[in-house]
């Protein structure tokens, strides 16, 4: 689920071609019918995926460069590459935000019944939602519909 996520497919189904640009996300996916915004505020766990993933990137930078330049750091270049990776890194890394978020999401929060829409191509190929724990009536037959056994 997670490896789906860091290649931009749907967690769920693997499905592609969830963006319509680098930084327009469908609101649907293509393939399962996932809508990507589960709830209100969904989007806020993405944006700090990606400021971590930014700012590893910045501090990794910085450190390469002391590092590999120790004692005679050249604070020019250095800068320079820096304002470079913090420039870059959080557009180039947006959508794969989005789509990683998502799949942790869903592996915190799983699946519940009705948020894959019924029309969708694959719909038949992908497993039931699962059961919400709340719900008893699997354990109550006449709740579910079932007739019960009659004692004679």
């Amino acid at each position: 689920m997670l490896a789906r996520g860091c290649v931009k497919h749907c967690p769920v189904c693997g499905q592609g071609h969830l963006f319509r640009r680098w930084f327009t996300m469908r609101e649907r996916c293509p393939g399962c019918g996932l809508r990507f915004e589960r709830i209100e505020g969904h989007w806020t766990g993405d944006l700090g995926i990606n400021t971590i993933v930014s700012f590893g990137a910045l501090l990794i930078t910085l450190l390469v460069g002391v590092f590999s330049t120790y004692p005679d750091v050249p604070a020019g270049p250095l800068l320079l590459a820096a304002v470079g990776v913090a420039a870059v890194v959080p557009f180039a890394f947006f959508p794969f935000s989005k789509t990683i978020w998502l799949a942790l999401d869903l592996m915190m929060r799983p699946l519940e019944a009705g948020e894959l829409t019924d029309d969708s191509p694959s719909r038949s190929r992908l497993p039931d939602a699962p059961n919400d724990p709340r719900d008893r009536s699997r354990d109550d037959p006449a709740r579910d519909g079932r007739s019960r056994p009659t004692e004679p």
